[in-house]
């Protein structure tokens, strides 16, 4: 198997390019796509084979993985209700670059929160995810391709992500040159605000 590199522009993502990967999503395949921060891997998050298959690349277990929503009303079917503060909290930075780690619900595949009951959440500010998740009709996994000991090209540039991953995943999306800087970690589910992670989402003033 080899990997596809699909070259998108995120300023005008051409709909043929974003069905085709739809697509491939929908048969188990497993991509690696930009975000507002850094590229990702992922796959549909219904699917308990492909979450295997990216699990076993990024070599982690499945509750630690994320998933992409479209917007903050796609967001409401996959948790439980949002307190007032954390709703307002998220209307104002989404789309952007956090992961809120919120209580989840039964829409929540089992495999995803087998031993916990909370999931985290991202609205990229980026619109190539996002397209995938609304034409896919759910989320999507993700996971950062960065690892401990990456090096900042490496991370970052498309074609060097492609040499690393080509025989690993179906496709590749290139968007571009990424990010180096994770997002930012909040946990909300106990209606607080935690920081667990500083990344490029600004905290100060945020609450």
């Amino acid at each position: 198997m080899q990997a596809e590199l699909i070259r998108i522009y995120p300023e005008n993502p051409e709909q043929e390019k974003i069905d085709y990967i739809v697509s491939v999503l929908r048969d188990g395949g497993v991509i690696i796509y930009p975000t507002d921060t850094v590229y990702g891997i992922g796959c549909d998050f219904s699917n308990t084979k492909a979450v295997e298959r990216v699990c076993k690349i990024k070599n982690v277990k499945p509750q630690n993985l994320s998933f992409i929503c479209y917007d903050l009303s796609e967001i409401s079917e996959y948790v439980k209700q949002l307190s007032t503060p954390v709703f307002k909290v998220m209307k104002k930075v989404l789309p952007g670059p956090y992961t809120f780690i919120l209580n989840s619900n039964s829409s929540v595949p089992k495999i995803l929160n087998a031993k916990k009951k909370t999931v985290g959440i991202r609205v990229p500010n980026n619109s190539i995810p996002r397209l995938l998740v609304k034409e896919l009709g759910r989320p999507i996994i993700t996971s950062s391709i960065q690892g401990e000991d990456d090096v900042i090209e490496y991370s970052t540039d498309p074609s060097l992500i492609f040499e690393k991953y080509e025989n690993l995943v179906d496709i590749v999306i290139d968007g571009g040159y990424g990010g180096n800087v994770p997002s930012t970690v909040i946990d909300c589910s106990n209606d607080q605000f935690e920081i667990i992670r500083e990344g490029l989402g600004e905290v100060e003033g945020l609450f």
